[in-house]
């Protein structure tokens, strides 16, 4: 009952509900689930290829429900600490990007010592198959699981077979003629290459965050920003600086720019995300945002004065109106 995907495509399915952080079991409709499984760092289009199958085979049979579950925190930070990545999305930012392909069910596991000694046997029996009541399983060319990433495609073929459950693997989606994987994403965010992060999510990088209560600075040099919540340490950044961006506002976008890091013309030290939004005018305190990050202006500078300040971000607003409108 196995068999190798096409790359991507897919039906989004039936309405996705609003997925939900793991608990209980999960058995989904009368006929079960059908689930993937993994840490899913950045849903980016070969994460998004396994995503659709599992929508578009649970639409197929209209009684199962399409299922992601993924691990909260990331497994190196409990089986290797010092090797744990920093992150594309966070928890909230996985959950809503499934939501949009379509997943109706998003179970964050806690991942402990104890999940992480489960043998793939026992966690596909005891955590996939009785706690979530997995019926299919579709999983990406090189994935991996339970102790020691023991759980590979051949093995769960067999488990398949001995177990009675039907299972799927999706080719690998390449760019460049390189299997796109979350590695090299974040190398990419990493060293500022939002081109090529870009082609590997399908969408820009971003970042999602509360809009808070500042100094007020912006407006009193006729540049009013919203100063956004900083973002959990573990989410991986790009090189500070000054950045043309867009940013989802309640269901609407809108282009801006974005200062990534200190202050150090009003003498703020500590690094922080300040927006200035185009065309807005309103109060968003406590709105949640999200800031897509479109390119790279400059670096942050010390300047002189506070005209010598307006003078350069008027110069940025311009530079930014124009990546924007390319």
């Amino acid at each position: 009952m196995e068999r190798t995907t096409r790359r991507g495509g897919g039906a989004r399915g039936r309405g996705a509900q609003a997925p939900r952080r793991g608990g209980g079991a999960v058995t989904g409709r009368r006929g079960g689930t059908v689930a993937t499984v993994g840490t899913f760092d950045g849903i980016h289009r070969g994460h998004q290829a396994v995503l659709r199958e599992v929508v578009r085979r649970a639409g197929e049979t209209g009684e199962r429900t399409s299922l992601l579950v993924t691990f909260d925190p990331h497994p190196l930070e409990v089986v290797n600490p010092s090797a744990a990545p920093r992150l594309l999305t966070l928890s909230d930012e996985k959950r809503a990007l499934a939501a949009g392909l379509g997943v109706e069910r998003v179970e964050v596991v806690a991942f402990t010592p104890e999940l992480a000694r489960l043998g793939p046997e026992e966690f596909v029996r005891d955590v996939l198959r009785a706690r979530f009541g997995m019926q299919e399983l579709v999983l990406g060319y090189d994935h991996g699981f339970g102790r020691g990433r023991a759980g590979d495609v051949e093995m769960v073929r067999r488990l398949a077979r001995d177990d009675g459950f039907a299972m799927e693997v999706v080719a690998a989606v390449k760019d460049e003629g390189q299997a796109i994987s979350s590695s090299l994403i974040r190398t990419a965010v990493a060293h500022g290459d939002l081109a090529s992060a870009e082609r590997g999510l399908g969408r820009p990088y971003s970042v999602r965050a509360v809009v808070e209560r500042g100094a007020g600075r912006g407006r009193t040099i006729g540049v009013p920003t919203i100063n956004l919540t900083s973002p959990d340490p573990r989410k991986l950044l790009p090189p500070d600086g000054v950045y043309a961006v867009r940013v989802e506002v309640e269901g609407r976008r809108y282009g801006g720019m974005m200062n990534q890091g200190a202050r150090p013309t009003f003498g703020v030290h500590a690094r922080g995300l300040e927006v200035h939004l185009f065309a807005f005018s309103g109060d968003l305190y406590g709105v949640t945002v999200t800031v897509e990050w479109v390119r790279r202006l400059r670096d942050t500078q010390t300047f002189p004065s506070r005209q010598a300040l307006v003078d350069q971000i008027e110069r940025d607003a311009v530079a930014a109106r124009a990546v924007l409108k390319g």
